[in-house]
């Protein structure tokens, strides 16, 4: 059987005026998952990620730690929904029940918790499919583009491979979704727990795919350095 590692991205610049860019903590992170990986002995035969410079940083930040890694490639369809969009589409009708959230979204970072929970009932709101519209792409299409990213994966995979893809949460709870058949508000259950750099772990034989293990980030917890281990 083949292999796809699903690597979520280091910790971005959450609260900043450019989220899409790595912390210095993220940085570090994927380091570190490059050189526990080159412990480990894996070794990649293809490498893919989203465009989304946290998506790519992180991916050669991590394989400039191992001997030996094959040229990156990019992929749209590993890339993170769109989270402002959902956040501007869905907004205005949340506002009569939770004035403050407003105020609280513009201020996430100093509002860490309720800017969760508030996030939370929105993607509720979005994954439902009962709040689409046309300017907004819907959860259902979401899932459609990553499975497409996956079906090319798996079209170009021989067996036994080791393949990594540098993505996000949403791209990994999306492929939850897809391949376990666990409902989608139970799957971003699982999403608020994804950590940075964490692996997933896939294996596939031609189109089959399974879900191995989720969310290992032991090259973190290692160090014993809990600032390293972060979620957003």
């Amino acid at each position: 059987m083949g292999s796809i590692y699903l690597i979520r991205h280091g910790q971005a610049s959450f609260g900043a005026d450019d989220y899409d860019v790595l912390s210095p903590v993220g940085v570090r992170q994927a380091e570190v998952l490059g050189e526990h990986l080159e412990q480990l002995g894996i070794a990649f035969d293809r490498c893919v990620s989203g465009s989304l410079r946290r998506q790519q940083h992180t991916a050669t930040s991590a394989l400039q730690r191992m001997s030996s890694a094959p040229a990156l490639d990019i992929d749209d369809a590993f890339n993170e929904f769109d989270a402002d969009a959902v956040i501007r589409s869905l907004l205005p009708d949340l506002l009569p029940e939770e004035p403050e959230a407003l105020h609280i979204l513009r201020n996430g970072a100093q509002n860490r918790a309720e800017f969760q929970r508030l996030f939370a009932k929105l993607i509720q709101r979005w994954v439902s499919g009962e709040h689409d519209t046309p300017e907004l792409q819907s959860w259902q299409a979401y899932v459609e583009q990553v499975a497409g990213g996956l079906q090319r994966i798996l079209e170009q995979a021989h067996s036994k491979q080791n393949i990594a893809i540098f993505t996000s949460g949403g791209t990994i709870t999306a492929l939850l979704r897809l391949i376990t058949g666990v409902p989608a508000e139970k799957a971003f259950e699982l999403n608020w727990q994804i950590v940075n750099t964490s692996l997933s772990l896939l294996k596939f034989r031609g189109s089959e795919v399974s879900l191995a293990s989720f969310n290992s980030h032991v090259h973190l917890q290692l160090l014993k350095a809990p600032e390293l281990i972060t979620y957003r």
